[in-house]
């Protein structure tokens, strides 16, 4: 049975045709077999170090790229019901990771400022 990769039929016009993938589904997060009928369609789950390695990457080999590896659209690819909680619940902790790490290194920053103007 054909699998549409794509947004819902009421998408605007101009953007690209769905996408139909033939054979077996399986859940992105835990890899069970999903039924097209049933998959949750949703953006990959991107870990708090596949971030910053792709950055550190990108700014490496391509600077210039950046922004498109940053803010680029990802395909949607399928997870099982029973994961959704999962996914949610593992999307809150990359993004609790990330967060501090931002923070972290903004105090690494102004730590140091502070400590020199007193």
């Amino acid at each position: 049975m054909p699998v549409e990769l794509s947004n819902p039929p009421d998408a605007v016009e101009g953007q690209r045709p769905p996408l139909v993938v033939d054979g077996e589904l399986r859940c992105a997060l835990t890899g069970v077999p999903v039924s097209p009928d049933e998959a949750y369609w949703a953006p990959p789950l991107i870990t708090t170090r596949q971030l910053i390695e792709t950055v550190l990457r990108t700014l490496i080999t391509a600077p210039g790229s950046l922004g498109q590896v940053l803010l680029g659209e990802l395909p949607n690819v399928p997870y099982a019901p029973t994961a959704r909680e999962q996914l949610a619940a593992r999307r809150t902790v990359e993004q609790l990771k990330l967060l501090g790490l931002i923070l972290l290194l903004g105090a690494l920053m102004v730590v140091p400022i502070i400590l020199l103007s007193s």
